[in-house]
């Protein structure tokens, strides 16, 4: 089916609260939405999730719009058969922006399972009708802080919880919130914060405070750094932004740098090369999960929809929708169930619908493109 149509908007959410990492504050979060829409009517949204600045990675609000505006959403509406894989494989020849890719090939496998009425759960091979979710918990203000904001998510059903560090708040607030919740599934995750030469004490404060997961702790291309902290650890080395395609977890594969690997859709282009990838490090014996990065209801229902699948087996980093925002763009909601759980949606594609009214409220600009 061709495309008739791509709209994209700008949008800007406030957060209920700070969400501070070691990359920075953040209380409002911009981001864009793709809306496509195929001649027999039919629409389907998808979500950059860029950030403002390019910090966590080289893309921004700004280089997606442009590469959005003036290459992919061209390229999607020649297309004679605009099919995720179709598009993904035409989009190659323009090198990175896979967040930017990601925003369109996801609304083209929402477009895909609503033109079939399926749910896009189904049409990735789902058969969860839950996902298990943990919470993330940005640095704040204070150690006691911490604890009492690690406590109400705890009373609130989530039975993991993963701690954002750097250095000078890593070994403290682990230990005060392991003291309080001697039990707790505690992950950390340092989006690359540290240099490698912090190994030894990583490994120390990780293993005196039983930390079963430290996600990303040095830069990017440190591949060999993360594979000396992971020989012997008793914990896993998890991988995030070291792994954007195929080419880059065999090289983590390979040396052993990776024992766990957090899948986000924006960060590896797409729910294909997800699938895709997590596959892979399954047969690797290296369990996947699915990291998110903020996003509205419509990246969080594509994230929810990976997660059903069977590659993923360690809980999501997939909150409610109320844990960020007040007013999501989105409904119906995901509401945190029995379990530390979140239902998968099961009417046809993501199986929520964009809330024009909300989106009007919070959408900054809007651009539509037509097919020729």
């Amino acid at each position: 089916m061709r495309l008739k149509a791509v709209r994209l908007d700008e949008v800007e959410l406030p957060l209920i609260e700070p969400f501070e990492t070691s990359f920075g504050i953040e209380n409002r979060r911009r981001f864009l939405l793709v809306r496509v829409e195929s001649w027999d009517g039919v629409e389907g949204w998808g979500e950059c999730a860029a950030a403002v600045d390019p910090l966590y990675s080289s893309e921004s609000v700004a280089t997606a719009r442009w590469i959005l505006a003036e290459r992919l959403i061209p390229l999607a509406l020649r297309l004679p058969a605009a099919s995720p894989e179709s598009f993904g494989r035409a989009a190659e020849r323009f090198r990175g922006n896979r967040m930017a890719k990601a925003a369109l090939e996801t609304a083209l496998h929402d477009n895909r399972a609503r033109r079939e009425g399926r749910s896009l759960s189904r049409r990735l091979g789902g058969r969860r009708p839950r996902v298990r979710v943990g919470v993330s918990v940005g640095i704040q203000p204070t150690v006691a802080k911490l604890v009492r904001r690690v406590g109400r998510y705890l009373d609130a059903g989530y039975e993991r919880v993963k701690l954002k560090v750097r250095p000078g708040w890593d070994s403290l607030p682990v230990a005060a919130v392991r003291r309080e919740y001697p039990d707790l599934d505690l992950w950390v995750d340092a989006n690359q914060a540290y240099p490698p030469s912090a190994a030894g004490l990583i490994r120390a404060w990780a293993e005196k405070f039983s930390v079963a997961q430290v996600e990303q702790p040095f830069p990017e291309r440190s591949v060999l750094a993360h594979a000396a902290l992971a020989e012997g650890a008793n914990f896993r080395v998890c991988l995030d932004e070291s792994v954007v395609d195929a080419a880059s977890l065999e090289d983590a594969l390979l040396s052993r740098a990776v024992t766990s690997l957090n899948v986000k859709v924006a960060r590896v282009g797409g729910l294909g090369p997800g699938l895709s990838l997590a596959g892979e490090a399954a047969r690797a014996d290296v369990p996947s999960w699915v990291g998110g990065m903020l996003e509205s209801g419509v990246g969080r229902a594509h994230n929810v929809a990976l997660a059903s699948t069977r590659p993923f087996v360690l809980s999501a980093d997939l909150s409610a929708s109320d844990r960020y925002y007040r007013e999501d763009l989105t409904d119906p909601p995901f509401v945190l169930g029995r379990g530390s759980t979140l239902e998968v949606p099961r009417g046809p594609g993501t199986g929520v619908e964009v809330v024009e009214r909300v989106l009007r409220k919070y959408r900054r600009s809007s651009r539509t493109f037509r097919a020729g």
